[in-house]
């Protein structure tokens, strides 16, 4: 089905062949045109398809060109730059928002098929009976200050933020709510997203999002939280002693009944249970005691079991840090808010795709990546090297047949390429804990002062000249 050139390819770098299959299921052009009609509120389209605006920001964001000008100067588009970038910066969050969303609903048949054919079937949820959802806010960095009413100003521009909602147990970005005004409180944006809850769901969120309102969200539509309850916030009522109910790795568990207003519910009461973790190891807040918010029944979780899963919240934030690590999702030089949304939204349906390549390689080298485990920087790394060549030389039509493919069969397909791969190439060197070190004041002759490496080496001491 392949012709020659691919299977060249499939003989230096398989995992480029199986991202162009995964894009292709991801986001082809003829959805992506599609959607944009449907999600589209004022944007339209006259001679630039939103589908090559994503396709050139899919570009940068890879790095495979270092900015969307070098991305439209060596692959135009048919309009000027000035048009494309005035295309961008009107992006709509509704339609990014919709991309991202699509991208999960097509490739989470494709992610489970994958890890059906793991040696002993697809690994067990995160928490058997509930679908796991963590959000949480990602505030994009500071631009550059490009914009004609930035310059002079000697302060942080902030082109937005995005609410992201995480599915551990896919490993699959499922939602995403991007924000351009990056001052607007984000315990305000999440009820934008609880209009999607489904009764056997569990949200796992911090404490920015401890407030009354989201609670009763939950309970009004079924569905359940698990939530860091914040000090002044949602302040509720208790209804019992407090009492020790077990430990965990990281500490003391306690659990107590409490509630809060709710007219909706019997009694006027919304009955919640109070779980607090007294931590053996303070935080690097400082905190030595967590206290949790839950609505799930404790006939269906022990409050050791919630405890624990709370501990995954920082799967959303290690989400964040291999998104910076393998992809540029923060493009300093998009000052207007919109594009630099669109950037970022982009960056996250790569990583879907990332994730079920990553799901591939797992299952056809199961015995192998479970003493290495993958590094998404180093796919990442042979994608930049390998997927422009391809791209160029393999034409459209002989990718047609596959989209056809049923999920099961693509995850077949791309099983049987990922045997080829080899899982040393991208194996994880995890970093150990840098030492902690106190911080001490140092004269400023101290900083102006300069060494000679070489000779530190070799008189083994950076007081080689005395003074």
């Amino acid at each position: 089905m392949l012709d020659a050139v691919v299977e060249r390819y499939l003989g230096s770098s398989p995992l480029t062949v199986m991202a162009r299959l995964v894009m292709e299921r991801a986001c082809d052009a003829a959805w992506v045109d599609a959607l944009f009609e449907e999600a589209r509120e004022r944007q339209y389209v006259r001679e630039l398809l939103f589908s090559d605006v994503v396709d050139r920001m899919g570009l940068v964001v890879l790095g495979l060109r270092p900015s969307l000008h070098a991305a439209l100067q060596r692959a135009p588009v048919g309009v000027s730059v000035q048009a494309f970038y005035k295309k961008a910066a009107h992006s709509e969050p509704g339609v990014l928002r919709a991309l991202v969303q699509g991208s999960h609903a097509r490739l989470s048949p494709l992610r489970a098929e994958v890890d059906a054919l793991r040696p002993g079937g697809a690994p067990a949820r995160v928490c058997p009976g509930y679908r796991v959802r963590v959000v949480d806010s990602n505030d994009l960095p500071a631009s550059d200050k490009r914009l004609k009413a930035l310059r002079g100003f000697a302060g942080a521009a902030l082109p937005g933020q995005s609410l992201v909602v995480y599915a551990p147990d896919e490993d699959l970005v499922l939602d995403v709510l991007p924000w351009a005004d990056a001052h607007d409180q984000e315990t305000g944006l999440l009820h934008l997203l609880l209009q999607t809850l489904q009764p056997d769901e569990l949200w796992l969120a911090d404490r920015a999002f401890s407030s009354r309102p989201i609670l009763r969200a939950f309970a009004a539509r079924g569905a359940h939280c698990l939530i860091r309850e914040q000090s002044t916030r949602p302040v509720p009522q208790e209804q019992g002693p407090l009492r020790r109910v077990g430990a965990v790795e990281t500490g003391e568990v306690y659990e107590q009944p409490v509630c809060i207003p709710d007219a909706s519910q019997p009694g006027g009461l919304l009955h919640l249970r109070r779980i607090e973790v007294r931590l053996h190891t303070p935080t690097e807040d400082g905190d030595t005691c967590l206290r949790l918010l839950t609505n799930v029944p404790a006939r269906r979780k022990r409050a050791t079991t919630l405890a624990r899963l709370y501990r995954k919240r920082w799967t959303v934030e290690a989400l964040f840090g291999r998104l910076e690590a393998a992809l540029h999702s923060e493009l300093r030089g998009l000052g207007q808010p919109k594009a630099a949304l669109l950037a970022f939204c982009t960056a996250l349906l790569s990583y879907n795709v990332l994730s079920v390549l990553m799901a591939a390689v797992r299952a056809a080298h199961a015995d192998v990546v479970k003493q290495q485990p993958l590094s998404s920087f180093y796919v990442a790394a042979e994608l930049r090297e390998y997927y422009g060549g391809l791209k160029a030389a393999v034409l459209p039509e002989v990718w047609q047949p596959y989209a056809a493919q049923s999920p099961e069969t693509l995850a077949a397909t791309l099983v049987d390429m990922a045997r080829r791969v080899n899982p040393a190439h991208l194996q994880k060197h995890p970093r150990p804990p840098k030492p902690k070190r106190k911080k001490r004041r140092v004269p400023h002759a101290q900083y102006l002062r300069q060494v000679a490496t070489s000779r530190v080496l070799a008189a083994g001491t950076v007081d080689y000249v005395k003074r």
